[in-house]
């Protein structure tokens, strides 16, 4: 077993991948220990998860943030560094749409939230920060302030499709409704896109012509509990390194894409 590493958690609902990584650094499979979970809602389970666990939590209202705002936007106070064309130019959700009012608005409530969630992290050091069904786009200005080194990515996220296909919020919905054989859920690295960080580990699972939604639902969760902590593992023993690696197209041309290597 090497150093330990410390991990934050961002949660929104149940918490069972934030349960499947603590039982994991509880019983040795992960070299980690979570210091605090934190939540954009109050009556989050994954709170409850962690409390029984004695492990730090925190609450930072998302909604009444972004109520506040919508009420009186010009009364906005925004955090002190914030810089809209910088992370205009910088965030990828809003890419191809032509309201950038729209996404300035987005921007700006987020930033607000993005940073009181700073703040409450701050009394605590961490290796890594986990998302365990944080439903919450991040913006530049968090991970920017999370990632100080680009080359050493440190918030991790799962997600229910086989990415690239099927980002978003429904990942198996999406899956089941456009009638895939095959499903599955990805652990990636956070970027400045929905969904578009480089992929750390996939697991997939076979969908019968009798499965329900609830079915495959069932199905991903299984592998998503064993997928996140042995991803999680590969960081904490120092083997996730991210390149970047140019990939030809069709056409002649290339792309350049950023990556995990698994040492």
């Amino acid at each position: 077993m090497g150093k330990k590493i410390l991990i934050g958690a961002l949660v929104s609902g149940g918490g069972t991948n934030l349960q499947a990584i603590i039982d994991a650094c509880f019983d040795g499979r992960i070299d980690g220990q979570v210091v605090f979970v934190g939540s954009d809602r109050s009556d989050a389970g994954g709170l409850d998860r962690a409390r029984r666990k004695g492990i730090a939590t925190f609450v930072v209202d998302y909604k009444a943030i972004l109520r506040e705002f919508k009420i009186n936007p010009q009364g906005a106070v925004l955090p002190e560094d914030f810089d809209i064309v910088k992370l205009l130019t910088r965030q990828g959700i809003f890419c191809g749409q032509k309201d950038p009012a729209a996404a300035g608005a987005f921007l700006k409530m987020r930033a607000m939230a993005e940073a009181k969630l700073l703040e409450a992290m701050r009394p605590y050091r961490f290796d890594l920060l986990v998302l365990a069904g944080f439903m919450r786009n991040l913006t530049p200005y968090f991970i920017d302030r999370v990632n100080i080194d680009r080359r050493q990515p440190k918030i991790m996220n799962i997600h229910p499709a086989l990415l690239p296909a099927f980002p978003g919020v429904d990942g198996y919905g999406d899956t089941y409704r456009y009638g895939c054989k095959v499903g599955g859920c990805t652990v990636h690295f956070i970027d400045y896109g929905e969904d578009t960080g480089p992929i750390i580990g996939q697991r997939s699972f076979a969908i019968e012509s009798g499965d329900t939604l609830e079915a495959i639902r069932k199905k991903g969760l299984k592998l998503e509990w064993e997928l996140y902590p042995a991803c999680v593992q590969l960081f904490a023993e120092d083997r996730l390194k991210v390149v970047r690696k140019d990939f030809e197209l069709g056409n002649g041309a290339t792309v350049t894409r950023r990556v995990v290597e698994i040492a």
